[in-house]
């Protein structure tokens, strides 16, 4: 008998499943015929019924569909290719297994676009002589749920951030991820974080053996704290090496699981990570003043920085709060001076966007020969010693190296580096970064553009283009050193500037913003440099973002 429950899916589904319209044995790839199957691939599960190994999916077969079926295509069960045939994408597979002559299958079923929720098919193999190769075929079936690179029932270290975003976290976990996990058989242990910095205490003391993955509950506040708790122990080096660090998200900002999972549904992602592939990430070494930490995401001066930290008191508005600081910003043609010194490595625009097309090439080539990436490969983490990377170019408190060319801006308008692509769902700012490339994206802007010009860039972020606006200077940079310094605002606009603090939530603030994955850290100096590959996290594609890259136009 085939169970149906009502349910939903990863964005990846929808894709696949669009393609399933097609005959289900015809070869996607475009074979002339359709695909010869291997005997050792079909199941014969009843007399009317047969499960079978497609090219990418499994494709279920039951005259008695012809009959059951609801009107409303067995309540929501994967597109319909005809009225008894149905395909479940490997991807969606969280688990199969054998219990006597009974074979159940749980997987990701979808009901929309933005989530999902576990469904089940059960059959009893009728023929007694087929349990030898029933047994096989279940094994089948999960060598292709889990390719070589996806570990299975993975350990899972669950930090649940019960104040972040709107407070939802907790429901979140129980109504639309823990049972995800729960199907997959990933061994879980949960831990609610009770204030800031509890992640890098709980990271600092965590036995890294004993876990494979942390997965945050929140927004992109706790995998910060995560990566810089692994940076304290002490083999750090290995640590953070060792554990994968992901997001569930569940925040106010969810750009970590928007570009590593594609999504920022909470169940969506579960689904990704169960089906993560262990990925090494760069990560960005931060010395302010004594004090020295890892950024994994961005850091900002200027209107970014205001616009998100600067609009707290507008909390009310929502996500708009953000495009409303931008807007008062803009319109306000508000800078931020600051001196600037960078070591570049690629300042042309062409330049950066062919290597992007390279790195995707390379990608596809090394993912056709099923090649492990750095993240994977165990001799590496073996030979690992204990110690954290030296500093290439020392800390904010050095003399300032000869690598670094120095430029005063006493115009700057915004100061944005990124680690990653898309900083929230709608900003893909940074469209030829990279998660281990070895440099950071730099996006530098003047504050004296004029206000139409200032909002055709702001129409240019969604669609990825910002970059290739000419008064936007886009560079790939191995390290920078900042310090910004408070605009002085000429008696004549005192009066205009006190109203735009006003309208843009900063009435009350009386110095300048600087944000580091988001979180507020001091109005001062600065220097960053790029760590190669010093962090693991889970992806879908590896060393490719869940963005299409760069656009010539």
């Amino acid at each position: 008998m085939l169970h149906f429950t009502r349910s939903v899916q990863p964005d990846q589904m929808d894709e696949d499943v669009d393609s399933l319209d097609m005959n289900p044995f015809e070869d996607p790839a475009g074979s002339a015929g359709p695909i010869e199957l291997n005997t050792t691939a079909v199941l014969t599960v009843d007399r009317n019924a047969t499960l079978t190994l497609g090219t990418d999916s499994l494709i279920v077969l039951d005259e008695g569909l012809r009959h059951g079926r609801a009107a409303e295509n067995g309540c929501g069960l994967l597109p319909q290719l005809s009225k008894t045939t149905r395909a479940v994408p490997f991807y969606n597979i969280l688990w199969a297994e054998l219990t006597s002559f009974e074979v159940t299958i749980h997987y990701a079923q979808p009901a929309g676009k933005k989530s999902c929720r576990v469904g089940y098919i059960n059959y009893t193999v009728t023929d007694k002589s087929l349990h030898a190769h029933t047994k096989r075929w279940v094994e089948a079936l999960m060598d292709r749920a889990y390719p070589s690179n996806t570990k299975r029932r993975k350990r899972i270290k669950v930090l649940i951030n019960p104040f972040g975003g709107q407070g939802y976290a907790q429901s979140l976990w129980t109504r639309a991820i823990e049972p995800i996990f729960a199907a997959a058989r990933c061994e879980v242990d949960v831990e609610k974080t009770a204030y800031r910095g509890h992640a890098v205490e709980i990271a600092e003391k965590m036995d890294v053996d004993a876990v494979d993955v942390v997965a945050c509950a929140s927004g992109d506040g706790l995998p910060h704290e995560v990566f810089n708790g692994l940076a304290r122990q002490k083999d750090a080096r290995r640590a953070l090496r060792k554990v994968a660090v992901t997001q569930l998200p569940c925040g106010s900002g969810n750009a970590m699981s928007l570009n590593l999972n594609g999504t920022d549904s909470p169940s969506l992602a579960a689904v990704a990570i169960v089906k993560g592939v262990r990925s090494p990430l760069d990560l960005v070494a931060i010395t302010q003043g004594n004090n020295k930490y890892y950024s994994f995401l961005s850091q900002a001066v200027g209107i970014v920085a205001e616009s998100d930290l600067g609009t707290e008191s507008l909390r009310w508005m929502g996500s708009f709060r953000f495009t409303w600081g931008f807007l008062v910003r803009i319109l306000g043609q508000t800078i931020y001076p600051a001196e600037v010194s960078v070591v570049a490595e690629i300042e042309d625009k062409r330049a950066i966007r062919e290597a992007y097309r390279h790195a995707v090439e390379e990608q596809e080539a090394a993912a056709a020969k099923g090649l492990p990436t750095d993240a994977d490969d165990d001799s590496l983490l073996a030979s690992e010693d204990g110690a954290l990377p030296p500093l290439r170019f020392g800390t904010v408190t050095d003399a300032l190296p000869s690598d670094f060319q120095t430029q005063d801006m006493p115009n700057l308008g915004n100061f944005y580096a990124g680690n990653m692509c898309w900083m929230s769902p709608d900003a893909p700012f940074f469209p030829a970064s990279l998660p281990a490339d070895g440099k950071m994206d730099l996006i530098n802007i003047s504050g004296l553009v004029s206000r139409a010009t200032a909002l055709g860039m702001l129409t240019t972020v969604e669609h990825g283009t910002l970059m290739n606006h000419p008064d936007v200077h886009y560079r790939k940079v191995l390290a920078y050193r900042i310090s910004p310094r408070m605009h002085r605002t000429p008696d004549k606009r005192r009066i205009r500037a006190q109203i735009g603090r006003w309208l843009g939530g900063a009435a009350k603030q009386k110095e300048g913003l600087i944000a580091i994955d988001g979180e507020r850290v001091p109005f001062e100096a600065f220097q960053a440099e790029i760590v190669p590959a010093l962090g693991t996290v889970l992806s879908k594609r590896g060393p490719i973002y869940e963005y299409d890259g760069p656009k010539s136009s």
